[in-house]
C-alpha cells in the first residue's frame, strides 16, 4: 500500500516535473524566437537604409515588385501607407513592375464580384498618382500563364508544414472558424513567390510584418538552386529578393480602426470634395474640446492629425496647438481643407482617365505583354535547369 502511494505520488511528480520542463522549454523557444525576429528586423532595417543609400547613388542594379488585390477601391490608407513610396522609387529611377493579383481575390471568396469593373479602376487610380507605364509594368496574375506554371515546380520545393506556419495561412485558418481553407490559400506563400520570382525581382517592399512572406521566397530560390541546379555555373536561376521596409505612413480608418472598404471607413482617392467632407465630418473623436497630438492616450484624433501632417509636411502637433480650443470640428474642417487640396490633382486626372477607359484597359494590356516575355523567359530557364527543355 505504502509502495503503491510512493509510486503514485512518484509519478505525478514526475508528470509536474515533465509538464513543467515543457512549459519552460515552450517559452525558452518562445524568447528565442522573439530574439530571433527582433534580431532579423534589426538586420532588415540595417540593409533596408543600406539599399536607400545605393539606390539614390545608382538605381540600375534593382528590379522591384510590388502589388494590390483588387477587393475594393483604393483610399487614402493605400495611398500614404504604400503608393506614394511607389511613386518616389520610380522617380528616383529603380525598374518596377506592380501586380494587380486578380487571382489572390478567389483564394478566400466564393466568386469574383465586379472583378474587371475593380481592376479597371485599380490600374486608374495608378496612372492617377503619377505611376508611368512607360517606366513601370503594371500587369495582372491571370494573364501571365507562364507566371502560374512556377507554381508547379516551387510546390515542391515546400512542405505543408511551412505553408501552415506561414503568418497569413495561419490567421486565415484561425479565422475560419473551422471552414476549410481553399487549396488556393494555403499555396499562397508559394504563389507569391512565384510573382517575385518570374521577373527576378531583388528587391520588395514590405511592412515589419511580412518580412516571413518574403523569407518563404528567398528559401524557394535557394532551394530550387540546390535541388534543380543552374543554367550558368555562377550565377542562380534566381536571386534572392531583398526587403526595402516600407517607409509609409499607416493611418487609419476614420472610426480609428484599421482602414477598410467594408467597415465604411475610408476615404477613397475617386471620391469628390463633397464626399470626403461627408466621411470626415462623421470621423471620431473625442469630448475633449482642446486639441491635442497624443497617439496613445487620444488615438483617434491623432489619426486625424497625422493625415492633415501628410498632407501638409507639416508637424501634427504643430497642428494641433494652432487649432487648439477649435475642438473636433475646427480639426476636421482643417483635415477637409487640406486632404481634399492633395487630392485635387490626383482626381483631376482620375476624371480624365474615366473619360478614356480603352486608354486604361490599353495600359494594362501593354503591361501585360511585357510581364509574359519576362515570364517566358524566365519559365525557358527553369525548364533547362530542370532538364525539362525538351
Amino acid at each position: 500500500m505504502t509502495d503503491q502511494v510512493t509510486t503514485t505520488d512518484t509519478t505525478q511528480d514526475t508528470t509536474e516535473d515533465a509538464t513543467q520542463d515543457a512549459h519552460q522549454a515552450d517559452a525558452a523557444a518562445d524568447a528565442l524566437a522573439s530574439s530571433t525576429s527582433e534580431a532579423s528586423l534589426r538586420r532588415s532595417e540595417q540593409r533596408s537604409r543600406a539599399i536607400e543609400e545605393q539606390i539614390a547613388k545608382d538605381p540600375s542594379g534593382f528590379r522591384m515588385l510590388t502589388g494590390d488585390r483588387p477587393t475594393g477601391h483604393l483610399h487614402i490608407g493605400h495611398y500614404f501607407g504604400s503608393l506614394m513610396n511607389r511613386l518616389r522609387l520610380q522617380e528616383a529611377g529603380v525598374e518596377t513592375l506592380i501586380l494587380v493579383a486578380d487571382y489572390q481575390v478567389i483564394a478566400d471568396r466564393d466568386g469574383t464580384g465586379p472583378l474587371r469593373e475593380r481592376v479597371q479602376s485599380l490600374v486608374t487610380d495608378y496612372l492617377s498618382i503619377g505611376i508611368d507605364p512607360a517606366r513601370t509594368t503594371i500587369f495582372a496574375h491571370s494573364q501571365v500563364p507562364a507566371l502560374n506554371q512556377l507554381m508547379l515546380p516551387f510546390l515542391s520545393l515546400v512542405t505543408d508544414s511551412e505553408l501552415y506556419r506561414n503568418p497569413t495561412v495561419k490567421a486565415e485558418h484561425e479565422a475560419t472558424g473551422g471552414r476549410p481553407m481553399s487549396g488556393l490559400l494555403l499555396t499562397y506563400p508559394v504563389h507569391q513567390a512565384a510573382d517575385i520570382l518570374f521577373c527576378k525581382a531583388n528587391l520588395v517592399p514590405v511592412g515589419k510584418d511580412q518580412l516571413p512572406h518574403l523569407e518563404q521566397t528567398r528559401v524557394v530560390a535557394r532551394r530550387f538552386d540546390e535541388r534543380y541546379g543552374r543554367i550558368q555555373a555562377d550565377t542562380p536561376v534566381f536571386p534572392q529578393a531583398e526587403a526595402l521596409l516600407s517607409s509609409g505612413s499607416l493611418v487609419l480608418g476614420t472610426d480609428g480602426t484599421k482602414m477598410s472598404k467594408s467597415r465604411g471607413n475610408t476615404v477613397e482617392l475617386r471620391m469628390t470634395a463633397d464626399e470626403t467632407a461627408k466621411v470626415l465630418k462623421r470621423a471620431v473623436t473625442d469630448s475633449d474640446r482642446f486639441i491635442t497630438y497624443d497617439p496613445a492616450g487620444r488615438p483617434e484624433v491623432a489619426n486625424l492629425l497625422t493625415i492633415a501632417g501628410l498632407c501638409t509636411g507639416r508637424d501634427p502637433g504643430d497642428i494641433a496647438a494652432e487649432i487648439g480650443n477649435g475642438g473636433g470640428g475646427g480639426l476636421k474642417k482643417y483635415l477637409i481643407e487640406v486632404l481634399n487640396e492633395t487630392l485635387a490633382p490626383i482626381r483631376a486626372r482620375r476624371a480624365e482617365l474615366e473619360a478614356a477607359p480603352d486608354h486604361v484597359m490599353a495600359v494594362l494590356r501593354e503591361g501585360n505583354a511585357r510581364a509574359n516575355a519576362i515570364a517566358d523567359a524566365t519559365l525557358g530557364e527553369v525548364r533547362e535547369a530542370m532538364g525539362m527543355a525538351y
